[in-house]
Order: C-alpha cells, then structure tokens, then sequence
C-alpha cells in the first residue's frame, strides 16, 4: 500500500549539497575556505607567540622550577627574584638608558639623512646620481662583519672607543634605509614639488613642508627597522665599549650569560625586558609599517 505525502509536508529528508542552488553551494564552500584559512593563521599565531608567552610566564618562576623536567608553562609559585636579581646583577638603569640613547640617536640620524639622501637621490638631477644609487645598493650587498675591522680603525683613530659616540657612529646612515626612502619619495609625483618651486619654495622648505609629511608610512618603517637593528645590535657595542658603564642591555645579557653558574630567571627576565619596547613600538606603528613595506617594494 503505497503512502501519500501531502504537499509542503516535510518528509524529514535532508537536501543534498546536489540539490542545492549554486549561489547556496558557492556560499558554504566560502564558509568553508574561510574557516580553513583562519583555522591554519591561528595555528602559526600560536606557534609563533607560544616561545614569547613562555619566555614571559618563565620568567616569573624560581630558578628551581625553570630547571625541573619536564617543564611546566604556567609558574607554580610566581616570583620576582629575576627581576629584582636584574636589577641588582646588570645595573639596568644605567645599561638601558645607554640602550635608549644608542636607539634614540641612531633613529633620529637615519631619520633624517635616510631621507634627505633619499630626497636627492629621487628628485634632484645631478650628476653621478645613478652611481651614487648604485653604491647604495651595493653598500646592501656587503655583509656587516666584513665592515667591522675598518669601523674599529676609523672610531680608534677618532679617540671614540669606550664611548656612546663610537657605538652610533657607524649606523647613522643606513643604506637601506637610503634605498626605503629613494623607493617611496619617488613615487611622489614632480608636478606637486614643481608647483611649489614655482611658488618660490626652496628645496628644503619642499623636503621638510611637502615631502616629509607625504612620507609618513615610510618614515614609520624606517624608524621601526633602524630601532630594531640599534636595539638589538650586539657585536659592535660589545667591540667598543670596554667598560660597564658603556654597554647596553644586550652585551650585559650576554656578559652575564657566560658566567660559570647560568641564572635562567635574570636571563629570562632581561629577555622580557628586551622583547618589550620592540612589540610596543610595532604596535603604534603597525598600520604605517605595512603600508610603508607594501609601497616601497621591500621583499
């Protein structure tokens, strides 16, 4: 005996993706792409913060409990004997604040030089300048160990070794920073610079009035590079400052480090202190720095 389904009755079948219309298939595979991608940027986003959120968490714990295995995330009995060790073993004031003045000292130079060069390099027609451009670019091709022995001579002849001088000296033009500014001041069009040289403008009422504040993208990505290269910078303070009260925070670290006995909660704990001003100044300048890397062509 057959069975009859009255009309608009549900039979409680389910309708096949078949059975659906394009515009509802085409929906579902984009829910479904959209997932996959942002299922694989969460799990990079936690195996790149995990290291970090470990570093911090580490450094709230004892030594004991650093130590044990097998280790744990999450501090049992949180301390601040690694801060306050810190404090008291690396005289952080005194190597921070040199810290500071390096990064403050280098940034402002490449701030300025960076894009005054860059600003003569894309604008101002003289002669030599494709080569002067090419020197840049090859000043980038040269590894920086390789510039040290000569850097070492020219700051020892000077009279600046054992000095705050000595170690900005060298990094206050950047070549890569000349060849960011090039990239981005030549994208601004010569009809906007024309107009204001007609207007009895000077050249550096141009750069400072016109260029500079067109720059703001660039400018954000240079001050977060040349920041980064000062702040971490390594090798060169350790070969000119000879005395503790000219090092900065990442030659006492690693002076510290090579100690007989390792104290992992100072490291840890200087490591935070490190990591910190780089993942707040990139977060203010974020949005700039993307915009800055994407218009200048930086691979």
């Amino acid at each position: 005996m057959s069975t009859v389904t009255a009309p608009g009755r549900d039979t409680g079948a389910a309708p096949s993706v078949r059975d659906a219309p394009p515009r509802t298939r085409r929906a579902r595979g984009e829910r479904l792409r959209r997932t996959a991608i942002y299922a694989a940027l969460s799990l990079g986003l936690g195996l790149v913060v995990t290291p970090f959120a470990w570093t911090l968490l580490s450094s709230f714990k004892p030594e004991h409990e650093i130590r044990q295995s097998p280790p744990t995330f999450l501090p049992a009995h949180p301390t601040l004997a690694g801060y306050r060790e810190m404090l008291a073993s690396l005289h952080l004031g005194t190597t921070f604040t040199n810290s500071v003045l390096v990064a403050a000292a280098q940034v402002s130079a490449n701030l300025l030089l960076c894009s005054m060069a860059g600003y003569a390099l894309a604008k101002l027609p003289f002669p030599g300048r494709r080569a002067v451009f090419g020197l840049v670019m090859a000043q980038m091709m040269v590894p920086g160990i390789v510039l040290v022995i000569p850097q070492f001579v020219v700051v020892t002849r000077l009279g600046l070794t054992d000095t705050l001088l000595g170690v900005v000296l060298p990094y206050l033009v950047w070549p890569l920073g000349v060849f960011l500014m090039r990239q981005f001041i030549a994208e601004i069009p010569d009809e906007l610079l024309q107009a204001a040289r007609i207007d009895g403008a000077g050249e550096f009422r141009i750069f400072f009035r016109i260029v500079l504040p067109l720059c703001r993208p660039a400018l954000a990505t240079l001050t977060l590079l040349s920041f980064l290269n000062a702040w971490n910078n390594f090798l060169w303070p350790a070969i000119v400052a000879q005395t503790q009260d000219r090092y900065t925070l990442p030659v006492a670290l690693a002076l510290f480090s090579n100690e007989e006995t390792t104290h992992y909660g100072l490291l840890l704990a200087g490591a935070v202190v490190v990591i910190t001003p780089i993942v707040v100044l990139f977060l203010c300048l974020q949005r700039f720095f993307i915009e800055g890397i994407a218009s200048t062509g930086i691979k």
